[in-house]
């Protein structure tokens, strides 16, 4: 893996209007459906229908997420770097905490560079 950037990203398989997505570990320059370097889970984003009585109750529906957490770990771990939405899933499932990708101030005060005066 010496050249470019590798990324963790969605690629999509499903049928018209019925996507599902697989969340893979690929290179940034490679098309999205192209062979990944390795397949970490799969993402549902349309969520289950609810029965009737599950509705009554007031349970909310939900979105399937299945992830190898091990090896999600480790791909962060060397530098991959997720896409907004695998980051956003990434969060939910709590490998990365919520302050993740933020920019922070420093804690140092910045130093004026030295002038010197001649005279």
């Amino acid at each position: 893996m010496s050249r470019g950037l590798v990324r963790i990203r969605l690629a999509r398989f499903g049928r018209v209007n019925n996507p599902a997505y697989n969340i893979v570990v690929a290179r940034a320059f490679k098309a999205r459906d192209t062979k990944p370097i390795e397949v970490l889970g799969t993402y549902n984003p349309v969520p289950k229908p609810l029965t009737v009585q599950q509705k009554k109750s007031g349970i909310l529906p939900t979105k399937d997420i299945q992830l190898d957490f091990d090896r999600a770990k480790y791909w962060i771990g060397v530098g991959a770097q997720p896409s907004e939405t695998v980051t956003s899933l990434l969060k939910k499932c709590g490998i990365l905490d919520e302050n993740w990708g933020h920019n922070y101030q420093s804690q140092k005060p910045l130093v004026s560079p030295r002038k010197e005066v001649t005279e």
